[in-house]
Protein backbone atom coordinates (compact mmCIF):
# COMPACT_ATOMS: atom_id res chain seq x y z
CA UNK A 1 0.00 0.00 0.00
CA UNK A 2 1.01 3.04 -0.53
CA UNK A 3 0.61 6.25 2.51
CA UNK A 4 1.48 9.95 1.82
CA UNK A 5 2.33 11.63 4.85
CA UNK A 6 1.78 15.77 5.59
CA UNK A 7 4.57 18.06 5.71
CA UNK A 8 3.69 19.29 9.41
CA UNK A 9 4.39 15.72 10.69
CA UNK A 10 8.02 15.84 8.92
CA UNK A 11 8.88 18.78 10.21
CA UNK A 12 7.71 17.70 14.04
CA UNK A 13 9.39 14.32 13.77
CA UNK A 14 12.99 16.23 12.22
CA UNK A 15 12.56 13.20 9.38
CA UNK A 16 12.40 13.41 5.67
CA UNK A 17 9.49 11.26 5.14
CA UNK A 18 7.51 11.59 2.32
CA UNK A 19 6.50 8.43 0.89
CA UNK A 20 5.69 4.90 2.30
CA UNK A 21 5.37 1.55 0.90
CA UNK A 22 3.54 -1.12 2.64
CA UNK A 23 3.57 -4.60 1.78
CA UNK A 24 2.43 -8.05 3.12
CA UNK A 25 0.85 -11.51 2.29
CA UNK A 26 -2.09 -10.26 5.43
CA UNK A 27 -4.54 -7.93 3.68
CA UNK A 28 -6.09 -7.76 7.78
CA UNK A 29 -2.25 -6.81 9.09
CA UNK A 30 -1.43 -4.57 6.93
CA UNK A 31 -4.97 -2.37 7.73
CA UNK A 32 -3.92 -3.27 11.29
CA UNK A 33 -0.80 -1.53 10.45
CA UNK A 34 -2.10 1.47 8.94
CA UNK A 35 -4.61 1.80 11.60
CA UNK A 36 -1.98 2.13 14.04
CA UNK A 37 0.11 4.64 11.42
CA UNK A 38 -2.94 7.07 11.50
CA UNK A 39 -3.29 6.79 15.40
CA UNK A 40 0.21 8.64 15.79
CA UNK A 41 0.89 10.62 12.51
CA UNK A 42 -1.15 12.39 9.78
CA UNK A 43 -1.20 10.53 6.89
CA UNK A 44 -3.57 9.86 3.73
CA UNK A 45 -3.85 6.41 2.21
CA UNK A 46 -2.95 6.70 -1.53
CA UNK A 47 -4.58 2.89 -2.28
CA UNK A 48 -2.72 0.28 -3.69
CA UNK A 49 0.60 1.44 -4.76
CA UNK A 50 0.60 2.32 -9.08
CA UNK A 51 3.23 4.85 -8.87
CA UNK A 52 7.16 5.35 -6.92
CA UNK A 53 9.40 7.31 -7.40
CA UNK A 54 9.37 7.06 -11.24
CA UNK A 55 8.49 3.37 -11.09
CA UNK A 56 5.72 2.19 -12.67
CA UNK A 57 3.36 -0.77 -10.67
CA UNK A 58 0.80 -3.04 -12.23
CA UNK A 59 -0.47 -5.75 -10.64
CA UNK A 60 -2.73 -8.53 -13.04
CA UNK A 61 -3.77 -12.05 -12.80
CA UNK A 62 -0.26 -13.07 -13.58
CA UNK A 63 1.87 -11.03 -11.10
CA UNK A 64 3.29 -7.51 -10.39
CA UNK A 65 4.67 -6.13 -13.37
CA UNK A 66 7.56 -3.16 -12.93
CA UNK A 67 8.33 -0.61 -15.38
CA UNK A 68 9.92 3.34 -16.14
CA UNK A 69 8.05 3.95 -19.03
CA UNK A 70 6.91 7.22 -18.27
CA UNK A 71 10.56 7.96 -16.68
CA UNK A 72 12.05 6.88 -20.09
CA UNK A 73 9.79 8.93 -22.20
CA UNK A 74 10.90 12.06 -19.66
CA UNK A 75 14.68 10.83 -20.12
CA UNK A 76 14.08 11.20 -24.51
CA UNK A 77 12.85 14.46 -24.26
CA UNK A 78 15.32 15.89 -21.96
CA UNK A 79 18.22 13.99 -24.27
CA UNK A 80 16.57 15.74 -27.53
CA UNK A 81 17.83 13.30 -30.11
CA UNK A 82 16.51 14.90 -32.87
CA UNK A 83 15.63 11.91 -34.77
CA UNK A 84 12.80 9.04 -34.86
CA UNK A 85 15.72 6.28 -35.14
CA UNK A 86 15.59 3.31 -33.31
CA UNK A 87 18.65 0.53 -32.62
CA UNK A 88 17.89 -3.33 -31.44
CA UNK A 89 20.58 -3.36 -28.95
CA UNK A 90 21.89 -0.88 -26.70
CA UNK A 91 25.48 -1.30 -27.43
CA UNK A 92 27.54 -3.01 -30.85
CA UNK A 93 28.49 -6.33 -30.17
CA UNK A 94 32.07 -7.32 -29.36
CA UNK A 95 33.27 -2.85 -29.28
CA UNK A 96 35.26 -1.46 -26.61
CA UNK A 97 35.18 2.23 -26.04
CA UNK A 98 38.40 3.38 -24.74
CA UNK A 99 39.02 6.77 -22.90
CA UNK A 100 41.04 8.20 -25.86
CA UNK A 101 38.13 7.40 -29.02
CA UNK A 102 36.93 10.64 -30.16
CA UNK A 103 37.12 14.42 -29.21
CA UNK A 104 36.69 15.48 -25.58
CA UNK A 105 33.66 17.11 -24.80
CA UNK A 106 33.45 20.96 -24.29
CA UNK A 107 30.80 20.79 -21.72
CA UNK A 108 30.46 17.10 -20.11
CA UNK A 109 26.96 18.49 -17.95
CA UNK A 110 24.82 17.01 -20.57
CA UNK A 111 26.95 13.51 -20.73
CA UNK A 112 26.96 13.04 -17.06
CA UNK A 113 23.59 14.16 -16.21
CA UNK A 114 22.15 11.48 -18.59
CA UNK A 115 24.49 8.66 -17.54
CA UNK A 116 23.57 9.46 -14.11
CA UNK A 117 19.49 9.22 -15.52
CA UNK A 118 20.39 5.94 -17.08
CA UNK A 119 22.10 4.47 -13.85
CA UNK A 120 18.71 4.95 -12.13
CA UNK A 121 16.47 3.42 -15.10
CA UNK A 122 18.42 0.14 -14.34
CA UNK A 123 16.82 -0.29 -11.38
CA UNK A 124 13.66 -1.73 -13.76
CA UNK A 125 15.70 -2.74 -16.87
CA UNK A 126 18.87 -5.53 -16.88
CA UNK A 127 19.24 -5.19 -20.17
CA UNK A 128 21.10 -1.39 -20.37
CA UNK A 129 23.30 -2.71 -17.09
CA UNK A 130 26.31 -3.32 -19.37
CA UNK A 131 25.95 -0.42 -21.40
CA UNK A 132 25.25 1.94 -18.29
CA UNK A 133 28.26 0.35 -16.67
CA UNK A 134 30.72 0.86 -19.68
CA UNK A 135 29.06 4.68 -20.52
CA UNK A 136 29.42 5.48 -16.83
CA UNK A 137 33.56 4.43 -17.03
CA UNK A 138 34.64 7.95 -18.59
CA UNK A 139 31.98 10.53 -16.78
CA UNK A 140 35.43 12.40 -15.65
CA UNK A 141 35.77 13.06 -19.40
CA UNK A 142 33.63 11.76 -22.36
CA UNK A 143 34.13 12.31 -25.85
CA UNK A 144 32.27 12.56 -28.95
CA UNK A 145 32.12 8.89 -28.92
CA UNK A 146 30.89 8.26 -26.20
CA UNK A 147 28.28 10.65 -26.40
CA UNK A 148 27.12 9.15 -29.66
CA UNK A 149 26.96 5.81 -27.79
CA UNK A 150 24.78 7.13 -25.41
CA UNK A 151 22.71 7.94 -27.35
CA UNK A 152 23.11 4.64 -29.02
CA UNK A 153 21.35 3.43 -25.36
CA UNK A 154 18.72 6.05 -25.36
CA UNK A 155 17.99 4.94 -29.26
CA UNK A 156 17.21 1.41 -28.30
CA UNK A 157 15.20 2.42 -25.13
CA UNK A 158 12.97 4.30 -27.79
CA UNK A 159 12.35 1.05 -29.28
CA UNK A 160 11.73 -0.86 -26.20
CA UNK A 161 10.03 1.18 -23.73
CA UNK A 162 7.21 -0.82 -23.10
CA UNK A 163 9.16 -3.75 -21.42
CA UNK A 164 8.50 -4.86 -18.03
CA UNK A 165 10.01 -6.80 -15.50
CA UNK A 166 6.91 -9.56 -14.41
CA UNK A 167 7.15 -10.93 -10.85
CA UNK A 168 4.93 -13.83 -11.10
CA UNK A 169 1.73 -14.29 -8.49
CA UNK A 170 2.67 -17.70 -7.83
CA UNK A 171 6.40 -18.95 -8.50
CA UNK A 172 8.68 -21.57 -6.92
CA UNK A 173 11.45 -20.32 -3.80
CA UNK A 174 14.19 -22.09 -6.03
CA UNK A 175 16.94 -19.55 -6.27
CA UNK A 176 19.00 -19.49 -9.24
CA UNK A 177 22.19 -17.44 -10.03
CA UNK A 178 23.87 -17.24 -13.19
CA UNK A 179 27.45 -15.05 -14.10
CA UNK A 180 29.68 -14.56 -16.79
CA UNK A 181 33.06 -12.85 -17.25
CA UNK A 182 35.32 -11.18 -20.14
CA UNK A 183 38.66 -11.80 -18.66
CA UNK A 184 41.29 -8.88 -19.17
CA UNK A 185 38.77 -7.49 -21.77
CA UNK A 186 39.30 -3.84 -21.17
CA UNK A 187 41.90 -2.57 -23.45
CA UNK A 188 43.14 0.15 -21.05
CA UNK A 189 43.85 -1.92 -18.19
CA UNK A 190 43.49 -5.25 -19.19
CA UNK A 191 40.70 -5.95 -16.35
CA UNK A 192 37.93 -8.16 -16.18
CA UNK A 193 34.32 -7.19 -16.21
CA UNK A 194 31.75 -9.95 -14.36
CA UNK A 195 27.93 -9.66 -14.60
CA UNK A 196 25.48 -11.71 -12.50
CA UNK A 197 22.10 -11.94 -12.18
CA UNK A 198 19.76 -14.28 -9.51
CA UNK A 199 16.15 -15.45 -9.59
CA UNK A 200 13.89 -16.85 -6.99
CA UNK A 201 11.54 -18.83 -9.09
CA UNK A 202 10.64 -17.16 -12.07
CA UNK A 203 11.04 -13.38 -10.56
CA UNK A 204 14.35 -11.65 -11.64
CA UNK A 205 15.31 -10.30 -8.33
CA UNK A 206 19.16 -8.59 -8.40
CA UNK A 207 21.72 -8.07 -11.18
CA UNK A 208 24.87 -6.21 -11.40
CA UNK A 209 27.72 -5.90 -13.65
CA UNK A 210 31.22 -4.82 -12.24
CA UNK A 211 34.87 -3.97 -13.48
Amino acid sequence: MFVHTSPCVRTLLLLYVDDMIITGDDPEYIAFVKARLRDQFLMTDLGPLRYFLGIEVSSTSDGFYISQENYIQDLLARAALGDERTVETPMELNFKLQPTDGDPLSDPTRYRHLVGSLVYLAVTRPDISYSVHILSQFVSAPTTVHYSHLFRVLRYLRDTITRRLLFPRSSSLQLQCYSDATWASDPSDRHSLSAYCVFLGGSLIAWKTKK
